[in-house]
C-alpha cells in the first residue's frame, strides 16, 4: 500500500466509527423492546457489536473481493457457510455469556428480544447484508468509472494515431507538390521568362494554403477549388499550347467544408503522369455538389501501360488512406485506366458530417 492509499483509507476511519456507533444504537433500540433492563441491553449490544463488525469486515474485505467479484462462486458459498457457522457460535457465546454474567442466570431478567436467537442472527446479518450491498455497488461504480476512463484513453490514443497518420500522409504530398512547381519556376527563370513573377505569386498563394491552411481539420470547398484553379494556371504556363484543359464547377457555398489538400493531389497526379496524345495533354475536371454530396471527377490523357504506375499508385494510395481516415464509409473512389485515358471519380456523401 502506497502513501496515497493509506491516507485515503485513514480518511474513512471517522465514517466507520460513526457508522458503528449508529449500529450500536440500532441494537439498543431493538433489544429495549418490552424491557426496562437498560444495563443488560447496553452490555449485550456492546458484546454483539464486535461480532457484527468482524463478520462484516471479513465478508466485505475478504470474501467479496477474493471470491465473489472474481466469480469464484463455489468457494464464496463454502466460506460464507463457514462464516455463518462461526458467527452463529460467537452469537451463542454472547447470549449465554450475557445470561450468566448479566442476568445472574435468571431468564426473566433477560430482555425478550435478546433471547430470540433467530431475531439476533437476522439483525446481525441485516447489517452485514446492507454493508456488503453498498460495497458491491461502490465496486461496480468504480469499475464502470475505470472502464470509461480506459475507453477515453483508448479513444484519445486512437485519435492521436489518426492525427499522426494524417500528418504523415500530408507530409508525403506537400514536398512532391512543391517540387513540381519549383521545377517549373526554375525552367522559366532559366529562360528569363516574363511569366516568372506571375508564377511566383501564384506559388506564394499555394504555399500559404499548403503551409498554414492545411493544418486545419476542414477548409472551405470553395477555397480548395480556388487553389485548384491557381494550380491549373501554373500548369498552363508550363505546358503553353500543349495543354487542353476543361474545368467545370457548380456554384459552391462558403458553408461547405472539406479536408484541405484533398482534391489538389488528384489534379497534380493528372498533370504529372499524363501523356501528350496528338500533341496535347488533355485534362478534364468536373466538380458537382448536390446538397451534401460532392461528386469530383478528373481525367487525363495517358498512353496505356506507359504511365508511371508505381509513382501514381503510391500517390493515389496515400490519398485513399486519407479518405479512409477522414470519411470512412462515406465515400466512393473509382479509378479507370483505359482507352488512352486515366479517370478518377470520387463521391463523398454526408460531406459536412465527415
Amino acid at each position: 500500500m502506497n502513501l496515497s492509499q493509506f491516507i485515503s483509507k485513514t480518511k474513512l476511519v471517522p465514517l466507520h466509527f460513526l457508522f458503528w456507533i449508529g449500529v450500536w444504537f440500532f441494537f439498543v433500540y431493538f433489544f429495549s423492546y418490552n424491557s426496562t433492563n437498560t444495563n443488560y441491553v447496553t452490555w449485550f449490544s456492546s458484546f454483539l457489536l464486535p461480532i457484527t463488525m468482524v463478520t462484516t469486515y471479513f465478508v466485505v474485505y475478504y470474501l467479496i473481493p477474493e471470491y465473489l467479484l472474481i466469480k469464484k462462486y463455489k468457494r464464496f458459498i463454502l466460506y460464507s457457510i463457514y462464516t455463518l457457522i462461526f458467527s452463529t457460535y460467537l452469537i451463542l457465546v454472547a447470549i449465554f455469556g450475557s445470561f450468566i454474567f448479566l442476568s445472574n442466570m435468571e431468564l426473566k431478567n433477560m430482555p425478550p428480544m435478546s433471547r430470540n436467537y433467530a431475531f439476533i442472527l437476522i439483525l446481525v446479518y441485516l447489517v452485514v447484508f446492507i454493508v456488503s450491498f453498498v460495497s458491491i455497488l461502490n465496486n461496480n461504480f468504480k469499475t464502470i468509472s475505470k472502464n470509461k476512463e480506459l475507453q477515453n484513453k483508448i479513444l484519445e490514443t486512437q485519435l492521436q494515431i489518426k492525427n499522426q497518420e494524417l500528418q504523415y500522409l500530408k507530409k508525403q504530398i506537400h514536398p512532391h507538390f512543391l517540387f513540381n512547381t519549383l521545377n517549373t519556376i526554375y525552367g522559366f527563370a532559366l529562360k528569363q521568362s516574363k511569366d516568372t513573377p506571375d508564377i511566383i505569386l501564384k506559388l506564394s498563394n499555394l504555399l500559404d494554403y499548403i503551409l498554414y491552411q492545411v493544418n486545419k481539420p476542414k477548409v472551405s470547398l470553395k477555397e480548395e477549388i480556388l487553389h485548384i484553379k491557381e494550380y491549373i494556371a501554373l500548369e498552363k504556363i508550363r505546358f503553353q499550347d500543349t495543354l487542353a484543359i476543361s474545368f467545370r464547377s457548380d456554384t459552391i457555398s462558403n458553408d461547405i467544408q472539406i479536408a484541405p489538400m484533398l482534391l489538389i493531389p488528384f489534379v497534380e497526379n493528372a498533370f504529372k503522369h499524363g501523356n501528350l496524345i496528338d500533341g496535347f495533354l488533355t485534362v478534364e475536371i468536373d466538380i458537382k455538389l448536390n446538397k451534401n454530396q460532392l461528386a469530383f471527377s478528373i481525367s487525363n490523357s495517358a498512353l496505356k501501360n506507359t504511365q508511371n504506375q508505381n509513382e501514381a499508385g503510391i500517390g493515389l494510395e496515400n490519398i485513399q488512406k486519407r479518405l479512409n481516415l477522414l470519411y470512412n464509409k462515406n465515400y466512393h473512389l473509382k479509378i479507370d485506366n483505359q482507352n488512352n485515358s486515366f479517370v478518377v471519380n470520387l463521391i463523398i456523401n454526408n460531406l459536412n458530417n465527415g
